[in-house]
């Protein structure tokens, strides 16, 4: 597979939260979008952004970093939401089921690198890093699915 990257500069929070909003609707059952980033990158407010935008009925959207795992109803299917910054083996993520949820969910995965062998190659990673006031996106991928999923991310940015 051919790999493929994008740099988006998100200027303000809210630019940061339309990103989101916009991917959202656009994501499937097996689609899995990695958020890389130091804390306060802006990966859960990126994430949050996202579920809310496809959410059955509007709820609250915490972090789950001390829960490590959100499950969502949404529009398009079921949406697992991962904080893996408290995990320290591979065999806890089998334990959650996250695996599985690769194959049949949309899952948005953060802190990653957690996941070690267990990281899916189709995945979109997002690495969000700060920029002047807001941040910056480099977006990687190598499947062929994620350039028509991205469009209007990249149109909005």
């Amino acid at each position: 597979m051919t790999s493929a990257a994008l740099t988006l500069h998100w200027p303000t929070a809210a630019e940061t939260t339309r990103a989101g909003t916009t991917l959202g609707p656009c994501l499937r059952a097996g689609d899995v979008v990695l958020l890389e980033g130091d804390v306060g990158a802006g990966k859960t407010q990126f994430a949050r952004a996202l579920i809310q935008s496809v959410l059955l009925e509007p709820e609250d959207v915490p972090s789950p970093t001390f829960t490590l795992v959100q499950v969502y109803e949404t529009e398009n299917g079921t949406l697992w939401h991962a904080d893996l910054y408290r995990i320290s083996a591979d065999t806890e993520i089998d334990e959650l089921g996250l695996s599985e949820a690769f194959e049949d969910a949309i899952c948005l995965v953060e802190w990653p690198d957690r996941l070690g062998p267990l990281t899916p190659e189709s995945a979109l990673t997002i690495k969000m890093k700060p920029d002047g006031a807001g941040r910056s996106a480099t977006l990687h991928w190598t499947d062929p699915r994620w350039p028509d999923r991205l469009e209007q991310v990249v149109a909005n940015a």
